[in-house]
Order: structure tokens, then C-alpha cells, then sequence
């Protein structure tokens, strides 16, 4: 391929700043199923401030105390991005949230209500009147903690234009800095969103001092698009999540968001702050912390979006890449060749390698590292970045576990009970037992429920391939649902059952460590 290539980003002479506000911790962590630890959030927070983002939703801190909690330490953490809580039009919310996000350098109260008539009569039951009183005091609480206040309008794309813009001026009377037009249900289309847009820019007095930002959900598939035709019309802020991920289909996805921007500066004369060469390992932090794994044809990180199969793309891209790739893979954060790694490989090309893919591992967890990648390299024809990310993404997740798993055998097949024994390495003492099950996986959690009692059910058991293959790493995502709350483990490894003990086992220690015990001991049978 072109070594010398470069992206082709056409120069603008007078281009716009778009500001990028990312949700993946408030409204991404709503998804169904995405919940996130504590630790996994500042994770999260932590590259997202570093790779330039804008402004960060932390949460939604009257949720709970865990919210609170994250939003507060996330506050303390940041560097450089604004630290922004959501809160409901009540005071209590409000309050709340100027509390958890004091400590940060800079700080933002984003509060809302609904506003269309579907809103105002079956969510609220409260007329325009009392819509229009709430956004003032709300908008006014705000203020009085902070002059960084952003006001969204939900459900505003199915809003009456009227009375949309007379909430919108009471808001910026009130003191909002930023006023948010949310497509809370993914409706819109481009046109009609542009239209929105322009409308409220045009008729609102005030407008000319106020950020105008997007929040377009993908209930149609659309949310990106809107959200690009929003800042065609005037808005200067973009709300989004890493990976697209939000209530229901998600939301506009960040990394579409900038690499559309950055790419087609030709016809979209903006810029935005985001180092993008960052925007693959944003992806898949965010994809390992919620076991959501990035669909292969997913725009920008999904494992196909670099990849060319047909014949008559692969001569043309290695004649010229540009023929069929729009972007260089470098400048997501991509290498260009991914079998460089194999068991003739030292310590110091692995080092190096990590390093490539982003990570720094202590001397400890790196032997260990080292280790399971030479055991990995000789049960493997061929070892791929994909497979060196899921065995060092599996270290770092398991660094700290008090269980783990030490041998496993299964006796499987068409005929006789299916059997596994399991010792597990309970913090140095190591414990084993057979069970049996209905199959291998099923006699495998029963022997470790038989040795870490628990009362958490299995809510999913899901298998998927690292690499293509049959000596492909199996990765599996275990989750366990305990007291209304769900913990999520992922394990890998070239032998299916290895990697769903390991999963099992991962998600046992986050529910240990939910509950506070101290010491497996304390949940061992008698």
C-alpha cells in the first residue's frame, strides 16, 4: 500500500468549531445491560478526557449513590474536559447534581423536560403553563451553582414550533448557556431536523449568544445523519456515545461523528477537538467494560471497516488505497498489518507490540502477559492484534481477582453424563470439584457454583471468535444477575470451555466485590 498516503481532508481556510459532548457514561450506560463498575467508569472518563473530548456526561447523579459517587470522582479526576451531570427540572436533582460535579476545574448542569403533548399529557400530566414555569426555575437553579448551563427540550422534534420556541427563549432568559433539541425518539429525518434547527436559530430571541446542540437517537438509522444536518443549520454541539451505544437502537455514534467531519471537510466546513488516531481504542475499552461487542461492519472501528475480501478491491488498494479506502486505518488508531506476532517472538517485540496497540503493562502483569502469549502462539497458526487485545485486556481485567481459574477437564460427547472437574486458586489455596450438567458449560458453572456459592442467575451466556479460524480465541461474556443488579465477565481462549469458566469466574469476582466480602473463603461450601 502508499506508505505516503494521507487522509483526504481538503483545507478550510475559515472552518467551525464543533464542540463534542460524549454520553457513552450517562445515557450510553442506560442501555439495557451496559451497566459499568465504578472503576470501569473512571476508565472510561479518563480516555475520553485524554483523547479531547469536549465535554463529558458523567451521569445522572440523583440515580443513585453509585452515580453520584462516579460523576464526583470523575469531576476530581478530569483534566481538561467539562464535567457535566444530568438532572430532571427539580430542585433535589439539581442540587444534587451541582454537589457531585463541584470538583471539577470546570462543571455543567445539564437539566431537561419534556416538552411535546405527548410528554406534557401521558409522562406529566401538566400543561404548557406549568412546561414553561419549570424550565425557568429549573434553568434559574442551575445558574445559581454555575454559569455553564445546558437546557434540552425532550421529545423536542415532535414538539409544536411554537411552543418549542417560547421554551427555548425562557430558557435562555432563565440563563442557559447551551440549549439542547433532542430527537429523544430517533423520529426525524435529515431535512426536518435541518429545518428544526434553523427555525429555532431564526425565531428565538437570544439565539445569537446561545450553543445550539444535537441529541439525535437511531431508532431509524438516522442518528448520525441528523445530527450532521443539525450542525449544517447552525448547531454547534454534538451529542454522541462511543460505539453508538444509548437507550434502545443507541445513539449518534462519536467516532462517525468526527471522522465524518474530518473526512468531508470539503463540504462541511468544521472541525472538532478529538485526537482521532484514539477513536479504535476508545471503541474497544467501551465494548470490553459493557460486553457489547462492536457489530464486524460497523463504521470506523468495526473489525471489517479496514478489510477488503474481494479480489478486485485487494489489487486496487494495493495499487493505490485510495481507491478503496476513504481514510487511512493510522488515522483511527489502526496498524496496517496485523500478523507480526508469533512463538519465535522475544519479549522485547512483544513489549513493543503492547505498545503499538496501547498498552503498558507493569513488569508482573507483563510476564504474566508473556506467558499465556507464548502458550497462545503454540496452540495458534496465526496470532492477530485482535488476539493479543482480548489476552492482555483479559490480564488487565483479572489483575486483581481473588479467583481464578486454575485447571479445568470436561468429559463430553453423544453418549454418558457430561462431566467437569475444576480447581480454582482461591487467593493461593486452590479448591477442586466435579460436577455434572446438561452439557459442558452447564456441568462447568455447576462445579464452581459448588465450590463459590451464590444465589445470582445466569442472564447471558454469549460465545463469539476473536479472529476468524478454527483455532480461533474464543471469547465468551458472562452475565449474572443478583438482587436486581447484573455483574458482566469475559473471558479467552482458544478452548471455548477455558474461556467460559474464566468468564464465570470473572463475573464472580465483580459480584464478590459488590457485596463487599472480603474473602471467597466466605462463600465456600461446607
Amino acid at each position: 500500500m502508499d506508505s505516503n498516503r494521507k487522509d483526504p481532508t481538503p483545507a478550510q481556510p475559515e472552518r467551525e468549531r464543533v464542540v463534542i459532548f460524549d454520553t457513552t457514561l450517562r445515557d450510553g450506560e442506560q442501555c439495557p445491560g451496559a451497566t459499568m463498575t465504578f472503576d470501569e467508569k473512571l476508565e472510561v472518563a479518563e480516555l475520553l478526557d485524554e483523547m479531547g473530548v469536549d465535554i463529558i456526561e458523567a451521569g445522572f447523579p440523583i440515580a443513585s449513590e453509585g452515580d453520584f459517587n462516579s460523576v464526583q470522582e470523575i469531576a476530581r479526576r478530569a483534566k481538561k474536559a467539562v464535567i457535566c451531570g444530568l438532572a430532571r427540572a427539580q430542585m433535589k436533582d439539581i442540587d444534587r447534581c451541582a454537589e457531585a460535579i463541584k470538583p471539577a476545574k470546570r462543571g455543567r448542569i445539564h437539566t431537561f423536560i419534556g416538552t411535546s403533548p405527548l410528554h406534557r399529557k401521558y409522562q406529566m400530566g401538566i400543561d404548557e403553563a406549568e412546561v414553561l414555569a419549570r424550565v425557568t426555575a429549573s434553568v434559574a437553579r442551575a445558574r445559581s451553582y454555575t454559569d455553564d448551563v445546558e437546557w434540552s427540550a425532550m421529545d423536542a422534534t415532535r414538539t409544536e414550533h411554537d411552543f418549542l420556541c417560547r421554551c427555548v427563549e425562557a430558557a435562555i432568559k432563565a440563563g442557559a448557556t447551551t440549549v439542547n433539541i433532542p430527537d429523544t425518539v430517533g423520529y426525524a429525518t435529515p431535512d426536518e431536523f435541518a429545518a428544526l434547527i434553523r427555525m429555532i436559530v431564526e425565531r428565538v430571541p437570544g439565539a445569537e449568544r446561545t450553543v445550539f446542540s444535537t441529541h439525535c437517537h437511531n431508532d431509524l438509522g438516522l442518528a448520525v445523519a441528523n445530527s450532521l444536518a443539525g450542525v449544517a443549520a447552525g448547531a454547534r454541539q454534538v451529542e454522541c456515545a462511543v460505539n453508538g451505544l444509548g437507550e434502545r437502537a443507541g445513539n449518534a455514534a462519536l467516532e462517525e461523528i468526527v471522522m465524518a467531519i474530518r473526512t468531508r471537510g470539503d463540504v462541511m466546513p468544521f472541525y472538532t477537538g478529538i485526537d482521532t488516531t484514539m477513536l479504535t481504542r476508545a471503541s474497544k475499552l467501551v465494548s470490553r467494560v459493557t460486553a457489547f461487542p462492536v457489530q464486524y461492519n460497523k463504521a470506523i472501528v468495526g473489525r471489517n471497516a479496514f478489510a477488503h475480501e474481494s479480489g478486485i478491491h485487494q489489487d486496487g488498494v494495493l495499487k493505490h488505497a485510495e481507491t478503496f479506502e476513504i481514510m487511512t486505518p493510522e488515522s483511527v488508531g489502526l496498524k496496517e498489518s496485523s500478523l507480526v506476532m508469533g512463538k519465535h517472538s522475544g519479549r522485547h517485540a512483544f513489549r513493543e507490540k503492547l505498545k503499538e496497540l496501547g498498552y503498558e503493562l507493569g513488569d508482573n502483569a507483563f510476564e504474566d502477559a508473556f506467558i499465556r502469549f507464548k502458550a497462545l502462539a503454540d496452540r495458534k497458526k496465526h496470532v492477530y492484534d485482535e488476539d493479543l487485545e482480548a489476552l492482555v485486556d483479559q490480564e488487565i481485567a483479572s489483575a486483581h481477582d481473588r479467583i481464578k481459574v486454575a485447571a479445568l477437564t470436561v468429559i463430553a460427547g453423544t453418549g454418558g453424563p457430561k462431566k467437569a472437574t475444576i480447581t480454582l486458586d482461591l487467593e493461593g489455596r486452590h479448591q477442586t470439584y466435579e460436577a455434572t450438567g446438561d452439557g459442558p458449560v452447564d456441568a462447568t458453572f455447576n462445579a464452581i457454583k459448588a465450590i463459590v456459592p451464590h444465589e445470582a442467575k445466569l442472564a447471558l451466556y454469549q460465545v463469539g471468535a476473536v479472529t476468524e479460524g478454527t483455532d480461533a480465541q474464543a471469547e465468551v461474556t458472562v452475565r449474572l444477575e443478583a438482587d436486581g443488579k447484573t455483574v458482566t465477565g469475559r473471558g479467552s481462549d482458544t478452548d471455548t470451555l477455558v474461556a467460559s469458566a474464566r468468564a464465570y469466574v470473572s463475573a464472580l469476582n465483580k459480584l464478590l466485590a459488590r457485596e463487599g466480602r472480603r474473602k471467597p473463603e466466605s462463600m465456600l461450601a461446607s
